[in-house]
């Protein structure tokens, strides 16, 4: 019986186009409108590293002034001084432990033609690439031993690596930056998460850096951060080396553990790694210590704006508008055709068979309001691209996945179908016996 109303359904369509054509096109901009705020909204909450969300955790320590928190009511900071970070590190205690900061460096390319540049680059430690599941083109990353002995190593993003050397395996060549040679150990194949999970202090959405360097050089050669920086107190000393030991916090620290007797078995640690601590007279406050999966730091970062939210209850209300526009235009087709509902009614067919009639045409309208649809978000989404064009990262929260085409294809199915159970009803309804009389 499908096929029948889809016949019918098809045949109703074709005879009504400027109707049926205004009905598709209401769908399809109230989709439109409502997908393109969803699509930027997936992808800006995205996570992801969901993978292995249950074994990742950031770390927090509340090194804070004692008479004010970093962040209302009791929050920790978000990054961790030079001297926690280091010590936490080397206690190994963790299966996977990573530390970095942001930092930059003028990198100057091979050729006399070729002009130095500024480049933003992150200063990490060896399980940055293992821990975090960075896929290698070429090469790979250095090792414990290049943190401990200092090493001139470097890890180039793919885009980097065309940039510089036109895509070739570059492994084993010598990078220049501020007049330095690093050795090139490896190249990262595509890896563009968004947003950037591992450091949500600055711009989640800029995306990953372009060059990786051992955290020990750039500690070494006394690179400064141009992340955030925020200390509580001056630092006792001046110079690179009193930055180092002050109670500044500048450094994201991240760890792996294999389930959740490891969690609370870090968390235990770190406890007592404070209370050490407090007794050499740092730590004033309460412990307060903190492990967030990327889920759950994503949350507590607030890396979806509210703004986000506003605009998305205001696209649902949109679609709502035209959805109701669907309802009107059913029912002034169900008026149209009440000659034809009275007569198949006469002949014998009952109120399941209309309803199911007029059921699949609906669905059939919105299909192919769902398609129009896709079409009408992909325009909505170059228009947020062309509006911000002047940033970077929007080419990265304007794309649109499978997941979110086939929600546009249901989302209209389903709105298609919900405006037509009024307008069906009142078909369902309609008396042949009065309906004939009066023809």
């Amino acid at each position: 019986m499908f096929r029948y109303y889809a016949k019918l359904g098809l045949l109703s369509i074709r005879a009504n186009p400027a109707l049926s054509a205004l009905m598709v096109a209401a769908i399809a901009i109230g989709i439109g409108a409502c997908m393109t705020i969803v699509t930027v909204r997936h992808v800006m909450a995205d996570n992801p590293i969901e993978h292995k969300n249950e074994r990742l955790f950031h770390v927090q320590l509340d090194n804070w002034n004692p008479n004010d928190p970093y962040d209302e009511p009791n929050e920790p900071p978000e990054q961790v001084t030079y001297l926690d970070a280091t010590a936490l590190l080397e206690a190994g205690r963790a299966q996977r432990q990573v530390i970095s900061f942001k930092s930059s460096r003028v990198i100057q390319p091979d050729g006399d033609e070729a002009r130095p540049f500024q480049e933003v680059l992150r200063a990490t430690s060896a399980d940055f690439f293992a821990m975090f599941d960075v896929p290698f083109r070429y090469g790979s990353g250095w090792d414990a031993a290049a943190d401990r002995g200092e090493e001139r190593v470097a890890v180039l993003s793919s885009a980097m690596n065309d940039r510089l050397y036109g895509g070739e395996d570059s492994t084993g060549r010598l990078l220049m930056m501020n007049n330095e040679p690093f050795r090139i150990l490896g190249v990262l194949d595509d890896w563009h998460p968004v947003p950037t999970f591992y450091d949500l202090n600055n711009n989640p959405f800029q995306g990953p850096e372009q060059i990786y360097a051992p955290f020990s050089t750039a500690v070494a050669g006394e690179w400064g951060s141009t992340g955030n920086n925020s200390c509580w107190k001056p630092p006792e000393e001046g110079g690179y080396e009193g930055y180092l030991a002050s109670e500044c916090v500048w450094i994201q620290m991240w760890v792996e553990l294999p389930d959740e007797s490891g969690k609370a078995a870090y968390a235990q640690f770190l406890d007592d790694y404070v209370t050490e601590q407090k007794q050499l007279g740092r730590f004033p406050r309460e412990l307060n210590n903190r492990l967030s999966t990327p889920g759950e730091w994503m949350i507590d970062r607030e890396v979806v704006d509210e703004t986000v939210g506003v605009l998305l209850a205001l696209s649902v209300l949109f679609l709502l508008v035209c959805l109701l526009n669907t309802i009107g235009l059913l029912l002034a087709k169900v008026i149209r055709r009440s000659n034809d509902i009275s007569l198949r009614r006469a002949l014998g067919a009952n109120r399941a068979e209309l309803f199911r009639q007029y059921i699949v045409e609906a669905g059939m309208i919105g299909v192919a309001g769902g398609l129009a649809g896709i079409g009408m978000t992909w325009l909505g989404l170059r228009g947020i691209e062309n509006v911000f064009a002047g940033y970077d990262f929007i080419e990265h929260l304007v794309t649109m996945d499978w997941q979110m085409v086939g929600l546009a294809v249901v989302l209209a199915i389903v709105s298609a179908l919900g405006a037509a159970l009024y307008p069906t009803w009142r078909a369902c309804r309609v008396s042949p016996a009065t309906t004939l009389r009066i023809q």
